[in-house]
């Protein structure tokens, strides 16, 4: 279905994936790219603002449409003392990291809001690491859509696909598995870092 979106929309379905969805889109949306359905440009571009977009918007929902149902739940959560814990020792770097984290994206940006960082700080913050993972994660789809087409020949589309997805998941994951565990061996005394 995600593939058929993208082929279908192009860009716009990686700018609305990257939004609600994430990885995904984005990932597959750099392997069009590599098999030049898409251009590069376009899905890395649809994939920053998408991310920075609803981050934004998350961001602005914490901080002031508190008593939103989505916002009052996130508020209750157990992750949302972690995630207030991790901004209060590291600020800039859990602002600039959170989106590589799994299992942190959508709460994030929402308790950000809640808490007293400064708008224009997470304006700032949000584009930058929105840029970073977009050109990121849609690099890493066409890298490995060219290591797959390298390894295995131009394989029809859906095995490609498969194949180079399941391959990125798998270090997207890993990554964002060694950055929360890094996030978790820093000491709680140790004053917040900017």
């Amino acid at each position: 279905m995600l593939e058929h979106l993208i082929r279908e929309y192009g860009a716009l379905a990686v700018f609305v994936g990257a939004a609600v969805e994430g990885e995904t889109a984005v990932f597959l949306g750099g392997v069009f790219a590599h098999r030049q359905l898409l251009s590069y440009w376009q899905v890395a571009l649809a994939a920053c603002l998408g991310s920075f977009i609803a981050d934004q918007f998350f961001f602005l929902a914490g901080r002031y449409a508190r008593e939103f149902s989505l916002v009052r739940r996130v508020r209750s959560a157990p992750i949302t003392a972690r995630i207030l814990d991790l901004l209060e020792r590291h600020p800039t770097g859990f602002i600039l990291a959170f989106r590589f984290i799994y299992g942190m994206r959508t709460a994030s940006p929402l308790a950000i809001g809640l808490s007293k960082i400064p708008a224009m700080r997470f304006l700032v913050l949000n584009a930058i690491a929105a840029i970073v993972w977009g050109i990121a994660i849609t690099t890493i789809g066409y890298l490995f859509g060219n290591a797959v087409e390298a390894l295995f020949g131009r394989l029809r589309l859906h095995l490609h696909l498969l194949m180079a997805l399941a391959a990125g998941l798998f270090l997207i994951a890993a990554a964002g598995l060694y950055l929360r565990n890094w996030l978790r061996r820093a000491p709680s005394s140790e004053a917040p870092k900017d």
